[in-house]
């Protein structure tokens, strides 16, 4: 059984360097939508100092501190922790300055602290690469230009491999977290999240936020072409419930689409050419429509003439199958082996017919 997450109590403390006596402190926490909710207010004293109390309910929760309504100050929250808070109290000019603080009780801090001063390195540099890039092309230096993309380049992979060292010591903090999401990809980096879902999986009762990363990660990681396919059951148009299991023996491209997705529309003819070319040696599709109208998908189906198996939810975004394939953006394709196998994703037009004919030869 998944144990409850028990409330645990926190403090801030600190002090505003420009605070005047009777200015608000407002604590707020962070929705899900990106919204703040306001949840305390206390004010600042004759000499600065405040102090305000929270409780964090999912451990591990952002929360701010809105000072004054001229400087914002990010927390990172897992309960039981004792902040403290030194900020200047100002808001940040058109040059970056001002509006510091430094925020102490908690490693979630200290790490959020080197991530933010990792990133203020980088971006001062870009920043510098910028100017020195437009005054590069006005004068057609070409040698300057790829000068400027080589350290781009060999910045942003030193940027990387910093935060790849600090990830692992961040442990299943919230900080690990923030940063995993906020600067790894799936694409370049599934090892890492991988790693750091599983560790994260081993922890009772789970952080709510981490609940939601590790869903994901084991959507994406099941996905990998070399992984088995995730077995669905869909109606098909006439109301049949098909499994894409029933499809082992055959090739299959799962063809994730939309009667209204015009994209799909105008690939539809080349998979239909696919299908003819293919179907008798062994080839076969599964349709997947993101549909919520039962007519326009029916419609589509017989006007495109697309003769294969089709199955749908006919809740849009909200299909499940959908978001176990990690689908957000159509026309979207994964290519199985006959033993259910992914072995490609997302051909289409000439990539799609070139592994079919090394699959299956030429017709």
């Amino acid at each position: 059984m998944a144990q409850q997450i028990a409330p645990k109590d926190f403090t801030v403390t600190g002090k505003v360097k420009n605070g005047a006596k009777g200015e608000k402190v407002i604590l707020l926490k962070s929705s899900a939508n990106g919204s703040s909710i306001k949840l305390d207010s206390t004010v600042i004293a004759a000499d600065g100092s405040f102090s305000i109390k929270g409780t964090e309910l999912d451990r591990g929760s952002f929360f701010s501190l809105n000072l004054a309504d001229r400087q914002k100050v990010i927390l990172l929250v897992e309960g039981g922790e004792q902040f403290n808070v030194l900020a200047d109290g100002t808001g940040k000019d058109s040059k970056g300055n001002g509006g510091k603080a430094q925020v102490t009780g908690s490693k979630n801090m200290e790490y959020y602290a080197q991530v933010d001063e990792l990133m203020k390195a980088f971006a001062a540099k870009v920043t510098v690469w910028n100017e020195e890039y437009v005054k590069a092309e006005e004068k057609k230096d070409t040698k300057k230009i790829e000068e400027i993309q080589q350290n781009f380049a060999k910045a942003e992979q030193e940027r990387l491999g910093t935060i790849k060292k600090w990830i692992p010591e961040m442990g299943t903090s919230l900080v690990a977290l923030f940063t995993a999401n906020n600067f790894l990809t799936p694409e370049n980096d599934l090892d890492v999240l991988k790693k750091l879902a599983e560790q994260y999986d081993q922890v009772q009762p789970t952080p709510t936020l981490a609940k939601g990363f590790i869903g994901q990660i084991k959507r994406i990681a099941g996905l990998a072409v070399g992984e088995v396919a995730p077995d669905f059951t869909l109606n098909s148009p006439e109301g049949k419930p098909v499994a894409l299991s029933s499809l082992r023996g055959k090739f299959v491209l799962i063809d994730f689409w939309a009667s209204w997705c015009g994209p799909c529309r105008m690939e539809n003819p080349n998979v239909v050419r696919m299908y003819d070319k293919f179907k008798d040696k062994g080839f076969d599709i599964f349709g997947v429509s993101l549909d919520d109208n039962e007519k326009a998908w029916k419609t589509a189906i017989e006007r495109d003439k697309l003769k294969w198996q089709h199955g749908s939810e006919l809740k849009k975004w909200n299909s499940g199958v959908a978001q176990t394939y990690g689908v957000n953006a159509i026309p979207a394709t994964y290519l199985l082996d006959k033993d259910g196998k992914i072995i490609a994703k997302n051909l289409r037009g000439a990539a799609l017919e070139t592994k079919l004919t090394e699959l299956l030869g030429a017709q």
